[in-house]
Protein backbone atom coordinates (compact mmCIF):
# COMPACT_ATOMS: atom_id res chain seq x y z
CA UNK A 1 0.00 0.00 0.00
CA UNK A 2 0.77 3.26 -0.51
CA UNK A 3 0.23 5.84 2.16
CA UNK A 4 -3.10 7.23 0.70
CA UNK A 5 -4.46 3.37 0.77
CA UNK A 6 -2.79 3.15 3.84
CA UNK A 7 -5.01 5.61 5.65
CA UNK A 8 -8.14 4.87 3.33
CA UNK A 9 -7.47 0.68 4.86
CA UNK A 10 -7.83 2.54 8.26
CA UNK A 11 -10.79 4.69 7.60
CA UNK A 12 -12.52 1.61 6.63
CA UNK A 13 -11.65 -0.46 8.84
CA UNK A 14 -9.88 -2.83 7.04
CA UNK A 15 -6.36 -4.29 8.16
CA UNK A 16 -3.56 -1.82 6.39
CA UNK A 17 -0.10 -3.46 5.64
CA UNK A 18 0.98 -1.63 8.80
CA UNK A 19 0.47 1.35 10.98
CA UNK A 20 -0.95 4.34 9.69
CA UNK A 21 0.77 7.51 11.17
CA UNK A 22 -0.17 11.24 10.94
CA UNK A 23 2.50 13.79 12.21
CA UNK A 24 0.97 17.39 11.49
CA UNK A 25 -1.98 16.65 9.09
CA UNK A 26 -4.54 19.09 11.46
CA UNK A 27 -4.00 21.51 14.08
CA UNK A 28 -4.61 18.85 16.93
CA UNK A 29 -2.07 16.17 15.47
CA UNK A 30 0.79 18.48 14.95
CA UNK A 31 4.31 19.10 17.68
CA UNK A 32 5.34 22.55 19.25
CA UNK A 33 7.92 24.16 17.11
CA UNK A 34 10.48 23.46 20.00
CA UNK A 35 10.02 20.10 19.61
CA UNK A 36 10.13 19.66 15.92
CA UNK A 37 13.51 21.61 16.43
CA UNK A 38 15.32 19.05 18.81
CA UNK A 39 13.96 16.47 16.24
CA UNK A 40 15.23 17.70 13.53
CA UNK A 41 18.71 18.38 15.14
CA UNK A 42 18.33 14.93 16.45
CA UNK A 43 17.81 12.89 13.15
CA UNK A 44 20.27 15.26 11.32
CA UNK A 45 18.26 17.26 9.18
CA UNK A 46 19.94 20.50 9.40
CA UNK A 47 22.85 22.15 10.31
CA UNK A 48 22.93 23.33 13.98
CA UNK A 49 20.90 26.56 14.76
CA UNK A 50 18.60 26.40 11.63
CA UNK A 51 15.43 27.85 12.21
CA UNK A 52 11.63 25.95 12.05
CA UNK A 53 8.69 27.95 10.77
CA UNK A 54 5.83 28.55 12.99
CA UNK A 55 3.16 27.95 11.00
CA UNK A 56 0.23 28.06 13.40
CA UNK A 57 0.89 30.96 16.23
CA UNK A 58 -1.51 30.16 18.45
CA UNK A 59 -0.64 26.95 19.79
CA UNK A 60 3.29 27.85 18.51
CA UNK A 61 3.17 24.38 16.00
CA UNK A 62 6.63 23.68 13.77
CA UNK A 63 6.39 22.93 10.17
CA UNK A 64 6.48 19.12 9.73
CA UNK A 65 8.08 19.63 6.35
CA UNK A 66 8.20 17.54 3.60
CA UNK A 67 12.01 15.86 4.62
CA UNK A 68 10.90 15.30 8.45
CA UNK A 69 7.64 13.56 6.66
CA UNK A 70 9.84 11.44 5.06
CA UNK A 71 12.21 10.64 7.43
CA UNK A 72 9.41 9.90 9.83
CA UNK A 73 7.38 7.82 6.83
CA UNK A 74 4.51 9.91 8.42
CA UNK A 75 1.09 9.32 5.65
CA UNK A 76 -0.78 12.51 5.65
CA UNK A 77 -0.25 16.02 4.46
CA UNK A 78 -2.40 19.20 5.87
CA UNK A 79 -4.33 21.41 3.58
CA UNK A 80 -5.95 24.00 5.00
CA UNK A 81 -6.17 28.08 5.02
CA UNK A 82 -2.81 30.01 5.03
CA UNK A 83 -4.14 32.43 7.64
CA UNK A 84 -3.64 31.50 10.78
CA UNK A 85 -5.72 32.14 14.07
CA UNK A 86 -3.99 35.65 14.83
CA UNK A 87 -5.56 36.72 10.72
CA UNK A 88 -1.89 37.13 9.34
CA UNK A 89 -1.24 34.94 6.27
CA UNK A 90 1.75 32.36 6.61
CA UNK A 91 4.60 34.75 4.54
CA UNK A 92 7.25 37.01 4.79
CA UNK A 93 9.20 34.70 7.28
CA UNK A 94 11.23 36.44 9.61
CA UNK A 95 13.43 35.32 12.86
CA UNK A 96 12.16 35.20 16.20
CA UNK A 97 13.35 32.77 19.33
CA UNK A 98 11.62 31.28 21.69
CA UNK A 99 12.03 32.13 25.83
CA UNK A 100 14.07 29.13 25.83
CA UNK A 101 16.44 30.69 22.71
CA UNK A 102 14.72 28.08 19.75
CA UNK A 103 15.51 29.98 16.47
CA UNK A 104 12.70 29.79 14.56
CA UNK A 105 10.85 31.85 11.59
CA UNK A 106 7.62 33.48 12.63
CA UNK A 107 5.10 35.11 9.47
CA UNK A 108 5.42 38.81 8.99
CA UNK A 109 2.67 39.15 10.74
CA UNK A 110 3.60 38.11 13.81
CA UNK A 111 3.98 41.54 15.53
CA UNK A 112 4.67 41.39 19.15
CA UNK A 113 5.26 43.56 21.83
CA UNK A 114 7.13 42.94 25.20
CA UNK A 115 5.09 43.70 28.69
CA UNK A 116 7.17 44.98 31.53
CA UNK A 117 6.64 41.84 33.25
CA UNK A 118 7.83 40.05 30.33
CA UNK A 119 4.48 38.75 28.81
CA UNK A 120 4.53 38.89 25.22
CA UNK A 121 0.97 40.51 23.25
CA UNK A 122 0.06 39.87 19.93
CA UNK A 123 -2.44 41.78 18.32
CA UNK A 124 -4.90 40.78 15.01
CA UNK A 125 -3.73 41.07 11.69
CA UNK A 126 -0.70 41.97 13.16
CA UNK A 127 -2.23 45.46 13.67
CA UNK A 128 -1.07 47.22 17.07
CA UNK A 129 -3.76 50.15 16.44
CA UNK A 130 -5.94 47.89 17.93
CA UNK A 131 -6.03 45.93 21.38
CA UNK A 132 -4.48 42.79 21.81
CA UNK A 133 -5.65 39.81 21.24
CA UNK A 134 -2.70 37.18 22.56
CA UNK A 135 -0.79 36.80 25.43
CA UNK A 136 2.28 34.64 26.26
CA UNK A 137 3.00 34.32 29.70
CA UNK A 138 7.06 35.19 30.23
CA UNK A 139 8.69 32.10 29.83
CA UNK A 140 6.02 30.77 28.27
CA UNK A 141 5.21 28.41 24.97
CA UNK A 142 1.78 29.56 23.67
CA UNK A 143 -0.61 32.39 23.27
CA UNK A 144 -3.20 32.56 25.63
CA UNK A 145 -7.01 34.74 24.05
CA UNK A 146 -6.94 37.97 26.04
CA UNK A 147 -10.21 38.17 26.89
CA UNK A 148 -12.05 41.30 25.44
CA UNK A 149 -15.79 40.67 26.30
CA UNK A 150 -18.01 44.28 26.27
CA UNK A 151 -19.84 44.86 29.30
CA UNK A 152 -23.35 42.63 28.23
CA UNK A 153 -26.79 44.54 28.32
CA UNK A 154 -29.31 41.87 28.10
CA UNK A 155 -31.99 44.13 26.65
CA UNK A 156 -29.77 44.62 23.75
CA UNK A 157 -27.79 41.62 23.31
CA UNK A 158 -28.21 40.20 19.71
CA UNK A 159 -26.80 36.93 18.21
CA UNK A 160 -26.00 39.01 14.72
CA UNK A 161 -22.66 39.88 16.44
CA UNK A 162 -21.74 36.62 16.75
CA UNK A 163 -22.01 35.25 13.24
CA UNK A 164 -20.00 38.25 11.65
CA UNK A 165 -17.11 35.90 11.08
CA UNK A 166 -18.95 33.32 9.16
CA UNK A 167 -19.04 34.21 5.66
CA UNK A 168 -18.99 33.22 2.02
CA UNK A 169 -15.11 31.33 1.19
CA UNK A 170 -13.46 33.95 -0.86
CA UNK A 171 -12.80 33.27 -4.25
CA UNK A 172 -9.13 33.91 -3.40
CA UNK A 173 -9.35 30.84 -1.24
CA UNK A 174 -11.02 28.59 -2.88
CA UNK A 175 -8.55 29.01 -5.82
CA UNK A 176 -5.71 28.52 -2.85
CA UNK A 177 -7.43 25.12 -2.19
CA UNK A 178 -7.84 23.84 -5.52
CA UNK A 179 -4.14 24.69 -6.51
CA UNK A 180 -2.85 23.38 -3.05
CA UNK A 181 -4.90 20.00 -3.00
CA UNK A 182 -4.46 19.27 -6.64
CA UNK A 183 -0.29 19.24 -5.88
CA UNK A 184 -0.32 17.71 -2.62
CA UNK A 185 -2.50 14.84 -4.41
CA UNK A 186 0.18 14.78 -7.46
CA UNK A 187 3.28 15.19 -6.29
CA UNK A 188 2.68 12.94 -2.79
CA UNK A 189 0.83 9.46 -2.62
CA UNK A 190 -0.15 10.82 1.29
CA UNK A 191 -3.46 11.07 2.33
CA UNK A 192 -4.75 15.01 2.27
CA UNK A 193 -6.42 15.81 5.83
CA UNK A 194 -8.40 19.45 4.97
CA UNK A 195 -9.52 22.00 7.71
CA UNK A 196 -11.67 24.43 5.70
CA UNK A 197 -13.28 25.81 9.28
CA UNK A 198 -16.43 27.16 9.50
CA UNK A 199 -18.64 24.53 10.95
CA UNK A 200 -16.61 23.98 14.75
CA UNK A 201 -19.53 25.39 16.66
CA UNK A 202 -18.95 26.23 19.51
CA UNK A 203 -15.21 25.70 19.59
CA UNK A 204 -13.90 27.74 23.06
CA UNK A 205 -10.98 28.18 21.12
CA UNK A 206 -12.30 30.23 18.50
CA UNK A 207 -15.24 31.80 20.32
CA UNK A 208 -13.12 34.99 21.52
CA UNK A 209 -11.65 36.09 17.60
CA UNK A 210 -8.25 36.19 18.10
CA UNK A 211 -7.91 36.95 14.79
CA UNK A 212 -10.85 39.93 14.59
CA UNK A 213 -9.89 43.52 15.89
CA UNK A 214 -12.98 44.33 17.48
CA UNK A 215 -15.37 41.16 18.34
CA UNK A 216 -18.72 41.96 19.74
CA UNK A 217 -21.21 39.40 21.24
CA UNK A 218 -20.48 36.98 23.66
CA UNK A 219 -16.74 36.41 24.03
CA UNK A 220 -15.78 35.57 26.61
CA UNK A 221 -14.74 31.72 27.60
CA UNK A 222 -16.89 31.71 30.83
CA UNK A 223 -19.62 33.38 29.73
CA UNK A 224 -19.75 31.92 26.48
CA UNK A 225 -19.86 28.38 28.80
CA UNK A 226 -22.89 30.16 30.57
CA UNK A 227 -24.89 31.18 27.63
CA UNK A 228 -25.04 27.36 26.52
CA UNK A 229 -27.59 27.15 29.61
CA UNK A 230 -28.65 30.43 29.74
CA UNK A 231 -29.26 31.41 26.42
CA UNK A 232 -29.88 28.37 24.39
CA UNK A 233 -32.20 30.40 21.97
CA UNK A 234 -29.33 32.71 21.65
CA UNK A 235 -26.56 29.79 20.63
CA UNK A 236 -29.31 28.41 18.35
CA UNK A 237 -29.23 31.44 16.56
CA UNK A 238 -25.72 31.53 16.16
CA UNK A 239 -25.25 28.12 15.32
CA UNK A 240 -27.93 27.46 12.41
CA UNK A 241 -26.73 30.66 10.85
CA UNK A 242 -23.11 29.17 10.78
CA UNK A 243 -24.15 26.12 9.79
CA UNK A 244 -25.86 27.18 6.27
CA UNK A 245 -22.99 29.53 5.44
CA UNK A 246 -20.70 26.27 6.45
CA UNK A 247 -22.68 24.08 4.19
CA UNK A 248 -22.95 26.51 1.45
CA UNK A 249 -19.48 26.86 1.37
CA UNK A 250 -18.84 23.62 1.34
CA UNK A 251 -20.41 22.51 -1.86
CA UNK A 252 -17.92 25.46 -3.27
CA UNK A 253 -15.12 23.60 -1.15
CA UNK A 254 -16.02 19.98 -2.63
CA UNK A 255 -16.41 21.51 -6.71
CA UNK A 256 -12.65 23.03 -6.11
CA UNK A 257 -11.17 20.23 -4.47
CA UNK A 258 -13.40 17.11 -5.34
CA UNK A 259 -11.99 13.50 -4.08
CA UNK A 260 -8.58 14.49 -3.63
CA UNK A 261 -9.68 15.05 0.22
CA UNK A 262 -9.42 12.07 2.83
CA UNK A 263 -10.89 13.36 6.00
CA UNK A 264 -12.27 16.45 7.02
CA UNK A 265 -11.95 17.81 10.12
CA UNK A 266 -15.70 19.08 10.72
CA UNK A 267 -15.04 20.19 14.51
CA UNK A 268 -12.52 20.61 17.43
CA UNK A 269 -15.37 21.70 20.02
CA UNK A 270 -14.34 20.09 23.60
CA UNK A 271 -17.03 18.67 25.44
CA UNK A 272 -14.97 16.34 28.41
CA UNK A 273 -12.75 17.24 30.82
CA UNK A 274 -10.15 15.18 32.91
CA UNK A 275 -13.15 13.63 34.95
CA UNK A 276 -16.29 13.72 33.07
CA UNK A 277 -18.04 15.63 30.66
CA UNK A 278 -18.01 19.39 30.12
CA UNK A 279 -21.59 19.89 29.72
CA UNK A 280 -24.98 17.16 29.70
CA UNK A 281 -25.65 14.86 27.35
CA UNK A 282 -29.11 16.17 27.30
CA UNK A 283 -27.04 19.69 26.15
CA UNK A 284 -25.04 17.69 23.65
CA UNK A 285 -28.12 16.54 22.02
CA UNK A 286 -30.55 19.99 21.98
CA UNK A 287 -27.75 22.40 20.88
CA UNK A 288 -24.91 20.53 18.94
CA UNK A 289 -25.87 17.10 17.67
CA UNK A 290 -28.37 18.66 14.96
CA UNK A 291 -26.10 20.90 13.54
CA UNK A 292 -22.85 18.25 13.68
CA UNK A 293 -25.54 15.76 11.92
CA UNK A 294 -26.56 17.86 9.08
CA UNK A 295 -22.78 18.88 8.33
CA UNK A 296 -21.78 15.41 8.38
CA UNK A 297 -25.10 14.21 6.55
CA UNK A 298 -24.18 16.61 3.78
CA UNK A 299 -20.65 15.22 3.25
CA UNK A 300 -21.39 11.73 3.31
CA UNK A 301 -24.17 12.45 0.73
CA UNK A 302 -21.98 14.49 -1.93
CA UNK A 303 -18.26 13.34 -1.18
CA UNK A 304 -16.20 10.35 -0.20
CA UNK A 305 -14.48 12.38 2.84
CA UNK A 306 -14.48 10.93 5.93
CA UNK A 307 -15.53 13.38 8.95
CA UNK A 308 -13.46 14.19 11.73
CA UNK A 309 -14.21 15.11 15.45
CA UNK A 310 -11.77 16.51 17.57
CA UNK A 311 -13.13 16.84 21.47
CA UNK A 312 -10.98 16.37 24.35
CA UNK A 313 -11.18 14.42 27.45
CA UNK A 314 -13.91 11.99 28.63
CA UNK A 315 -16.33 11.54 25.72
CA UNK A 316 -16.96 7.89 25.80
CA UNK A 317 -20.83 8.39 26.92
CA UNK A 318 -20.91 10.94 23.98
CA UNK A 319 -19.68 8.25 21.55
CA UNK A 320 -22.40 6.60 21.10
CA UNK A 321 -24.38 9.99 20.01
CA UNK A 322 -21.18 11.05 18.09
CA UNK A 323 -21.37 8.23 15.90
CA UNK A 324 -25.14 8.57 15.45
CA UNK A 325 -24.36 12.17 14.20
CA UNK A 326 -22.22 10.95 11.58
CA UNK A 327 -18.65 11.26 12.61
CA UNK A 328 -16.24 8.82 11.07
CA UNK A 329 -12.90 9.49 13.08
CA UNK A 330 -12.07 10.68 16.82
CA UNK A 331 -9.24 12.60 17.80
CA UNK A 332 -7.38 12.56 20.62
CA UNK A 333 -8.88 9.75 21.88
CA UNK A 334 -7.42 10.85 25.49
CA UNK A 335 -7.23 7.56 27.16
CA UNK A 336 -5.81 9.31 30.79
CA UNK A 337 -9.09 10.45 31.08
CA UNK A 338 -11.98 8.94 33.07
CA UNK A 339 -13.48 6.37 31.52
CA UNK A 340 -11.26 6.78 28.09
CA UNK A 341 -9.81 3.06 28.88
CA UNK A 342 -8.47 2.10 24.89
CA UNK A 343 -9.36 -1.64 25.23
CA UNK A 344 -13.06 -0.49 26.19
CA UNK A 345 -13.18 2.26 23.80
CA UNK A 346 -11.72 -0.49 20.34
CA UNK A 347 -14.27 -3.14 22.25
CA UNK A 348 -17.18 -0.85 21.95
CA UNK A 349 -16.75 1.49 19.18
CA UNK A 350 -13.95 0.23 17.15
CA UNK A 351 -15.79 -1.19 14.15
CA UNK A 352 -17.85 2.42 13.66
CA UNK A 353 -15.04 5.02 14.73
CA UNK A 354 -11.56 5.16 13.46
CA UNK A 355 -9.27 6.10 16.66
CA UNK A 356 -6.65 9.12 14.84
CA UNK A 357 -4.91 9.40 18.19
CA UNK A 358 -4.40 8.19 21.59
CA UNK A 359 -0.90 6.60 20.98
CA UNK A 360 0.90 7.92 23.84
CA UNK A 361 -0.14 10.29 26.37
CA UNK A 362 1.42 13.61 26.03
CA UNK A 363 0.39 14.84 29.45
CA UNK A 364 2.64 12.27 31.56
CA UNK A 365 4.77 9.46 29.42
CA UNK A 366 6.44 11.78 26.74
CA UNK A 367 7.32 14.58 29.29
CA UNK A 368 8.25 12.69 32.18
CA UNK A 369 8.88 9.17 31.08
CA UNK A 370 11.51 7.30 30.12
CA UNK A 371 12.52 6.32 27.01
CA UNK A 372 11.36 3.10 28.03
CA UNK A 373 8.04 4.05 29.48
CA UNK A 374 7.63 5.91 25.94
CA UNK A 375 8.66 2.44 23.74
CA UNK A 376 5.90 -0.26 26.12
CA UNK A 377 3.19 2.84 25.96
CA UNK A 378 3.44 3.05 22.03
CA UNK A 379 3.59 -0.92 21.77
CA UNK A 380 0.69 -1.22 24.15
CA UNK A 381 -2.40 1.21 22.15
CA UNK A 382 -0.91 -0.06 18.47
CA UNK A 383 -1.54 -4.07 19.64
CA UNK A 384 -4.81 -2.65 21.22
CA UNK A 385 -5.85 -0.25 18.28
CA UNK A 386 -4.72 -1.22 15.33
CA UNK A 387 -6.33 -4.82 15.38
CA UNK A 388 -8.97 -4.75 12.49
CA UNK A 389 -8.06 -1.17 11.15
CA UNK A 390 -9.63 1.89 12.48
CA UNK A 391 -6.78 3.35 14.01
CA UNK A 392 -4.04 6.28 12.54
CA UNK A 393 -1.36 6.70 14.78
CA UNK A 394 -0.99 9.63 16.45
CA UNK A 395 -0.07 11.05 19.88
CA UNK A 396 -2.66 12.29 22.50
CA UNK A 397 -2.95 15.62 21.01
CA UNK A 398 0.10 18.17 19.97
CA UNK A 399 3.15 17.04 21.03
CA UNK A 400 3.90 19.37 23.62
CA UNK A 401 7.37 21.44 24.39
CA UNK A 402 10.22 21.00 27.16
CA UNK A 403 9.75 16.26 25.38
CA UNK A 404 13.54 15.25 26.08
CA UNK A 405 14.71 14.27 22.87
CA UNK A 406 15.35 10.86 23.97
CA UNK A 407 11.65 10.19 23.82
CA UNK A 408 10.44 11.71 20.51
CA UNK A 409 13.08 8.83 19.05
CA UNK A 410 11.76 6.51 21.54
CA UNK A 411 8.39 7.22 20.39
CA UNK A 412 8.84 6.87 16.43
CA UNK A 413 11.72 4.38 16.69
CA UNK A 414 8.94 2.43 18.30
CA UNK A 415 6.23 3.50 15.53
CA UNK A 416 8.57 2.40 13.01
CA UNK A 417 9.84 -1.08 14.40
CA UNK A 418 5.58 -1.91 15.21
CA UNK A 419 4.87 -0.99 11.79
Amino acid sequence: MNSRQRIAAALNHQDPDHVPLDLGGTAVSGMHVASVYKLRQALKLDPPGTPVRVVEPYQMLGEIAPDLLDALDVDVVSLASPITMFGFENKDWKPWALADGTPVLVPGGFNTDPEPNGDILMYPEGDKSVPPSGRMPCGGFYFDSIPRQEPIDEDRLNPEDNVEEFTPVSDGLLQYYAVEAERLYRETDRAIAANFGGTAFGDIALVPGPWMKRPRGIRGVAEWYMTTAARPDYVKFVFERQCQVGLDNLVKIYDAVGDRVSVVFVTGTDFGAQHGPFISLASYRSLFKPYHRRVNDWIHQHTPWKTFIHTCGSVISFLPDMIEAGFDVLNPVQCSAAGMDPQKLKDEFGDRLTFWGGGVDTQKTLPFGTPEDVRKEVRGRIEIFNRGGGFVFNTIHNLQANIPVENLLALYGTVREAR
